[in-house]
């Protein structure tokens, strides 16, 4: 497994990048999966689509488990929402492609995901609360969209400012 950079604010082109699907689920994607899973893990996070490691995949791992728990690792291909609930949750929302900047995020509080496993089995996953979150947030990423996209135009202005200035100040 290798650890790979995660790309952050303000790169818009490549987190904007619409990820391609996956054809099969191969050595190669299993070996990506895996240098996801660390990656994220290091960061630490919850969840990470390949393209915030520059990958336009459409691959996305998640964990849940807090620490100390034993660790139950989610790989998805080709993840895609098949229905949500009418029913809205809030959330304070993260990303490691955005760091140390959170926000409040209003979504569905239900999704049925449909996707590939790890060994290429069409799945269907039925989730709520913060599993519904972050599998809706993973998603986004793999269609171009931030979580940023779904708070007011001003505060998506005001932490794109301050991650370009932050770049230009060689603090990035």
């Amino acid at each position: 497994m290798t650890l790979r950079p995660i790309i952050t604010l303000p790169d818009e082109k490549t987190l904007r990048e619409v990820s391609k699907p996956v054809t099969a689920v191969d050595p190669s994607v299993r070996n990506l999966w895996d240098d996801m899973l660390e990656t994220m893990y290091r960061a630490p996070g919850i969840g990470l689509a390949a393209i915030q490691i520059g990958v336009p995949r459409r691959l996305v791992v998640l964990d849940l488990t807090k620490d100390g728990e034993e660790k139950k690792p989610m790989f998805l291909a080709n993840p895609e929402i098949v229905w949500s609930s009418e029913t809205q949750s809030d959330y304070e929302e993260g990303c490691l492609s955005i760091p140390d900047y959170y926000e409040m995020v209003t979504r569905p509080s239900e999704v049925k995901v449909r996707y590939l496993d790890r060994q290429g089995n069409a799945t269907e996953l039925q989730a709520s609360g913060l599993m519904a979150t972050c599998l809706q947030h993973e998603i986004d990423h793999l269609n171009g969209v931030l979580f940023i996209d779904h708070i007011s135009r001003l505060k998506r202005e005001r932490v794109l400012k301050k991650f370009t200035k932050a770049q230009k100040l060689g603090k990035l």
